[in-house]
């Protein structure tokens, strides 16, 4: 039989769109991962050569500026003091402790995937948290919570120096933990519909403000104010807080708020091999294994059939 007359099926205009669609997404969420875990490497090359809570005071004072202008550009109402106050409170723990704890923690020497460890685990510590409200826990979550202080562990292995600084800089990443896990669970309980550049203008304002004080008497501004430094903070700034955001609210929109929260099992792995191929960070196969129980950890501690 002749194939030269047989009929070519052709897709469907929506079934092109649709995997059209679907690479965008995959190629937003690519885009994301790399910007996201890009801010732990160059949060800690900038506090290399300034103070943890100068790095932060530029950094947040510096979004305040342009989200609070992109609100006024896009004449958004703003709301009441209640909002407000809420968004201010949200703004102190998930940004000022959160990251004070983060930069504080690289300062003294954690490295940028065991950070990327600690914040990636804020799920399970929220749920933890949650517990401890009355809100009642299933097996799963409990399992991942189990999971992922193994891993942990593997992760962390015989690192923890209990007579050096490293104790500290883990006690500091395990304050950002607590900072980001309470700030989370506080927006849920008092979320409100205030204007998305509104609220982070608010936020990284408060967040700027307690930051100065430290900067201020603690630090007295210190940083060497090099073109790597700058390059660092000016990275932070506009790529991290700016950039990342806005990526992380249109993948969202796009109705993968599921998927976006997947993403975060990547950060800690990812986070590690640009930290071993930026700053040469130790990268031992021995803690492959761990971030991996992590990321399955919260995976399984997440997930809608979790709580039973």
């Amino acid at each position: 039989m002749d194939g030269s007359n047989a009929k070519v099926p052709v897709a469907a205009p929506a079934a092109v769109a649709k995997a059209q669609g679907g690479l965008h997404a995959h190629a937003m969420a690519a885009a994301f991962l790399l910007l996201w875990c890009s801010g732990y490497p160059a949060g800690k090359l900038a506090v290399l050569h300034g103070g943890p809570f100068t790095v932060l005071f530029l950094r947040f004072a510096a979004a305040a500026a342009i989200f609070a202008a992109l609100a006024l550009a896009a004449r958004v109402a703003w709301p009441g003091r209640r909002a407000l106050a809420h968004s201010a409170v949200v703004g102190v723990l998930s940004l000022a402790l959160s990251f004070g704890g983060v930069y504080e923690g690289l300062r003294l020497g954690v490295s940028t995937g065991v950070s990327a460890l600690f914040i990636g685990a804020v799920p399970l510590a929220t749920a933890l948290f949650a517990s401890f409200a009355g809100q009642r826990l299933g097996r799963w979550q409990w399992g991942g919570l189990a999971l992922g202080f193994v891993g942990v562990l593997m992760v962390l292995g015989g690192r923890l120096d209990t007579t050096g600084g490293s104790a500290a800089g883990y006690f500091a990443s395990l304050l950002g933990l607590l900072g980001l896990s309470l700030g989370t669970l506080y927006q849920k309980r008092h979320s409100s519909t205030i204007d998305l550049r509104v609220g982070l203008a608010v936020q990284h304002a408060v967040a700027a403000v307690a930051m100065a004080p430290l900067a201020l008497l603690v630090e007295r501004f210190q940083s060497d104010w090099s073109p790597t430094y700058l390059g660092a903070v000016g990275w932070i700034a506009l790529v991290n807080s700016v950039g990342g955001f806005a990526l992380l609210f249109a993948l969202i929109r796009r109705g993968a708020a599921t998927d976006v929260a997947a993403l975060f099992y990547l950060v800690p792995p990812i986070t590690a091999v640009m930290g071993y191929a930026v700053l040469g960070e130790r990268l031992a196969l021995p803690m492959l294994p761990g971030f991996a129980l992590v990321a399955f950890g919260i995976w399984l501690g997440t997930r809608r059939e979790a709580v039973s």
